[in-house]
């Protein structure tokens, strides 16, 4: 017998482990594996967002594959962690795109460099990636300057090869960046996005693909635009403002309509209650499901599981990384300075399974994996 509260999650789409042609699903059943999701790819092992780390998360293990979505000046959706591309590419290298450097304010704060939507995609495919935090992985930075930019047309074409050659379906799980800020842009994000997706073949609730969003109202677009699965994002609600004092611990697009409500609010159980009413999913800050003490020890779960599955909504924490300063201070081992030594990830990854959610992001699939074996061992 399956709890109530994913009895309507099972039928959006079915368990890997049932089938190795099945799609994964949002919600999780007691004998199903939860979802190892490679947060922007194998990005601890390869720079983030490239169709390498892509194809080695699959290798490793993953059932879901995450490329966070800007868009070009030509209005082709790509693969970055933000739009600004200073950080991420080669870009600065190229004397020609010397003057395209600028200063903008993305989502009421200051943001200096170079961004996709000044570049066609032509122009962003003369660049190459680069690892974005060297400092914690600087194995990465032997393979700065190897990958282009990719689009989402060649994400999708990643994982339908794999299903092709092998027969397993790999979901994607795309996430809106900024989209308040390019739909005033006039480069919208939703439209292209969907039309992209349904022109793949990939409609309802069993497709491969979950759609994330940090704001609030352009899932209710989407919601009016496909049947596909959706998933509200909640930030930390504890974030401090900005230097310039805009919050950080809400929906940019409720300050940009004075909508008073933060992520604590969307956190309750009447906030997960309204999150269902257009969400199919729910994709916390890990530290919402289990937060941190005052000595960044793991703490006790809260009451967010069980109001978050009581309203029909899958959880999907993020993200689980393996290198020291980002685990519990339990749980980090070796040499406790060192930005790039890795600890027990293991041990925090069945910390929150234990808490009852059904699938998490990781920088590292491959630990990630094995860790969900080990735990699956165990029950």
């Amino acid at each position: 017998m399956q709890p109530s509260f994913l009895l309507p999650l099972i039928a959006m789409s079915l368990s890997l482990a049932a089938c190795a042609t099945d799609s994964p699903r949002l919600g999780r059943a007691p004998d199903a594996q939860p979802l190892v999701i490679a947060h922007r790819g194998a990005s601890a092992h390869r720079p983030e967002h490239t169709l390498a780390a892509y194809q080695l998360a699959i290798e490793q293990g993953a059932d879901v594959i995450e490329p966070d979505l800007v868009i070009t000046r030509d209005g082709v959706l790509v693969a970055r962690h933000e739009n600004e591309i200073g950080g991420t590419t080669d870009v600065a290298r190229h004397p020609e795109f010397a003057h395209r450097k600028t200063r903008k304010e993305i989502d009421g704060l200051p943001v200096e460099g170079w961004f996709t939507e000044d570049f066609t995609l032509a122009e962003l495919k003369s660049l190459r990636a680069r690892e974005r935090i060297p400092a914690n992985r600087p194995a990465n930075t032997a393979f700065d300057g190897q990958f282009e930019i990719p689009t989402l047309d060649e994400v999708i074409a990643l994982v339908k090869t794999h299903k092709q050659k092998t027969g397993q379906r790999i979901a994607i799980y795309p996430e809106t960046k900024h989209p308040s800020y390019f739909r005033q842009l006039g480069l919208p994000l939703e439209e292209p996005l969907v039309a992209t997706l349904h022109a793949a073949g990939w409609r309802g609730k069993q497709a491969p693909v979950f759609i994330q969003s940090f704001e609030v109202g352009n899932l209710k677009r989407l919601r009016g635009m496909t049947d596909l699965p959706l998933v509200q994002l909640l930030d930390n609600p504890a974030n401090a403002p900005a230097a310039n004092g805009t919050p950080r611990n809400k929906p940019w697009d409720f300050i940009a309509s004075q909508d008073p409500r933060s992520y604590a609010d969307l956190a309750t159980a009447a906030g997960l209650r309204e999150i269902a009413r257009y969400a199919d999913g729910v994709g916390p800050y890990k530290e919402i499901v289990i937060p941190r003490t005052a000595d960044n020890h793991l703490g006790q779960p809260g009451s967010f599981v069980a109001d978050a599955h009581a309203a029909g909504l899958a959880i999907h924490i993020w993200t689980l990384r393996p290198e020291n300063p980002f685990l519990p201070v339990e749980f980090r081992q070796g040499e406790r300075s060192s930005p790039s030594t890795r600890g027990d990830m293991a041990s925090e990854i069945a910390a929150y399974l234990n808490a009852g959610v059904d699938g998490f992001f990781s920088d590292d699939p491959l630990a990630a994996r094995a860790a969900v074996k080990q735990f699956s061992s165990t029950r």
